[in-house]
């Protein structure tokens, strides 16, 4: 698929990898890509920098009403980037209760789940286009020190893999891309090198132009896909260390 002329709407736009998928989408020459945030003061400044080419769109994707009024407003719609993400940092047994957990879900599962139903049909009508949903490396090997994060992100993966199956008749190509360490916010307690949030988008794009259905966006998801088949015990063990590491680094 060409970038160039298209209408975009990336979910949780207004800072990290989002952001990095705005300045990516019109760096590539997109026609318009409209900004999701929960709070569209938040992607004011974006906004402002780009006011020929984005505008803000409230949208918190674990609520139908908003992401009904987004399908509704944004029907020229051709790509949708599900960036939107949660991670609450509690462990799954540890935590006090269940809350973390089902936050997580809702959003990074369900809400993403949502979005995806309330605009296949606008991408069907615009010719099929393109989903692509922002994943994590937790997503296909299970870290439990993400909590209910690394779940979330498996059942996101898995949800991809069926919703490409049920979109290729109208000719919708469904991305999944693993992301490992990024300099986010979200990372913020990571130590050790982090990708650029541009970067990320910027692969991601790729993934879309080539028509690729997974792609590992940078050498972190390589290495954990890498480990995952050379000896998957091992990352195992590994991924259960960090538990009670003093420092979660990306070991770079």
């Amino acid at each position: 698929m060409d970038i160039e002329g298209s209408t975009a709407l990336v979910t949780g736009a207004n800072r990290g990898i989002g952001e990095g998928f705005v300045r990516a989408l019109i760096e590539a020459g997109a026609r318009h890509v409209y900004v999701g945030a929960r709070d569209p003061a938040n992607a004011a400044a974006l906004v402002a920098e780009f006011p020929d080419h984005a505008s803000a769109v409230r949208l918190d994707i674990t609520k139908g009403d908003q992401v009904a009024a987004a399908a509704a407003a944004c029907g020229d719609v051709s790509i949708l980037i599900n960036n939107a993400g949660a991670f609450l940092n509690r462990r799954l047994i540890a935590a006090d209760d269940l809350s973390a957990a089902r936050e997580e879900m809702e959003v990074n599962y369900f809400g993403t789940l949502a979005m995806c139903r309330a605009f296949a049909p606008i991408l069907a009508r615009n010719g099929g286009g393109a989903i692509a949903n922002v994943l994590s490396a937790g997503g296909i090997a299970a870290s439990p020190a993400m909590g209910g994060y690394s779940p979330s992100k498996f059942a996101a993966r898995a949800a991809t893999t069926c919703i490409r199956g049920e979109l290729a008749a109208q000719n919708t190509q469904v991305v999944a891309l693993i992301v490992g360490s990024v300099d986010t916010r979200m990372a913020a307690h990571v130590a050790g090198a982090k990708e650029r949030p541009i970067d990320i988008a910027r692969a991601g794009l790729g993934a879309i132009r080539r028509g690729v259905d997974e792609l590992d966006t940078d050498i972190m998801a390589m290495e954990v896909r890498a480990n995952l088949q050379r000896d998957p015990k091992a990352l195992e063990r590994g991924m259960a260390r960090m538990l009670t590491a003093q420092v979660i680094s990306t070991g770079r």
